[in-house]
């Protein structure tokens, strides 16, 4: 089963990518979660958590699931961003 592109899957792509970028931080591959993050950080999208709330850079800030990625510079350029590009 081919997975369907994020340009033509507005709802789901985005929060394929979410949950990689999650799942990538916990399992430490850092520059696979801070690509989904930028490529995520910069499209609008309804989050897939039951807020559906999208991340932000203040969210970025206060997850703990990303708290793996804290000293790494480019994940703290994208959560002092002061939004999202």
């Amino acid at each position: 089963m081919a997975v369907m592109p994020i340009e033509k899957d507005a709802l789901a792509g985005p929060a394929s990518i979410e949950i990689l970028a999650r799942v990538a931080a916990r399992l430490g591959e850092p520059d696979r979660a801070i690509a989904a993050l930028q490529k995520l950080l910069s499209i609008p999208y309804a989050g897939p958590l039951a807020t559906g709330l999208p991340l932000t850079p203040a969210l970025l800030r206060l997850d703990p699931m990303f708290d793996p990625l804290r000293n790494n510079p480019r994940f703290q350029q994208l959560a002092e961003s002061p939004t999202a590009k």
